[in-house]
């Protein structure tokens, strides 16, 4: 257990600190990276970073993930906590070495809010769908021995969703589908406005997809 939670510490930090490179990168030099780069950094970051470490811990990185695959049945339940834990602590930690390496102007810009204009309800029900759909995807390509493409193509899948989730439904809702994403900029920001958004829709999503998952399955409850 050591070792995947040191596993899942050390992948969250390289995931969180390649897109917090790329905020820096967008408020410290404006013009160098577009919103794309910034989605692209995210999603090539987690995909790399479960190439790297997935098959230590899983390659969970977000603590949404690993409740919905616990509700899946997929992951035990009393290793939950632990994993949340190593995951806040890689992402605080990159939160930190980010903000130190590329100024502290960029700790403002690292807290996730909604859009401009966007409801906090709607921002919330959009990161819902959104990491159902996450988790979804996630419980097929690295968990289900029945789909060809299981593991091989799992950090492709899995880093791509985030890409095109964060181009085409973040500019509305913020774009975090991850609680430790958003919680570890606001505790350093001391910016808590709209963490809340950001830890209830993801929580939800990820436990309708694996109570979705279990039924596809027949599993019982």
């Amino acid at each position: 257990m050591s070792n995947r939670l040191l596993a899942e510490a050390v992948g969250t930090f390289g995931f969180f600190f390649i897109g917090f490179s790329g905020i820096a990168a967008s408020v410290n030099l404006p013009g160098s990276i577009a919103s794309a780069g910034v989605a692209a950094g995210f999603g090539l970051g987690l995909g790399l970073m479960i190439a790297a470490f997935g098959q230590i811990s899983g390659g969970h990185y977000n603590p949404a993930v690993t409740f919905g695959l616990a509700v899946g049945r997929k992951f035990p339940m009393s290793a939950v906590i632990p994993y949340w834990v190593a995951q806040l602590i890689g992402g605080f930690i990159a939160v930190l070495v980010a903000t130190l390496l590329y100024t502290n102007d960029i700790k403002d810009s690292l807290v996730t809010n909604p859009g401009k204009g966007v409801e906090d309800w709607r921002a919330m029900m959009i990161e819902l769908v959104a990491v159902f759909l996450f988790v979804s995807v996630i419980i097929t390509v690295a968990t289900d021995d029945s789909a060809p493409w299981k593991g091989v193509l799992a950090p492709v899948a899995i880093g791509g969703f985030i890409f095109i989730a964060a181009v085409t439904m973040g500019p509305s809702s913020g774009g975090s589908f991850n609680p430790a994403r958003s919680i570890d900029p606001a505790i350093w920001a001391a910016d808590f406005g709209n963490v809340w958004i950001y830890i209830v829709g993801p929580l939800i999503g990820a436990a309708l997809a694996g109570a979705l998952s279990m039924a596809l399955r027949g599993d019982k409850a």
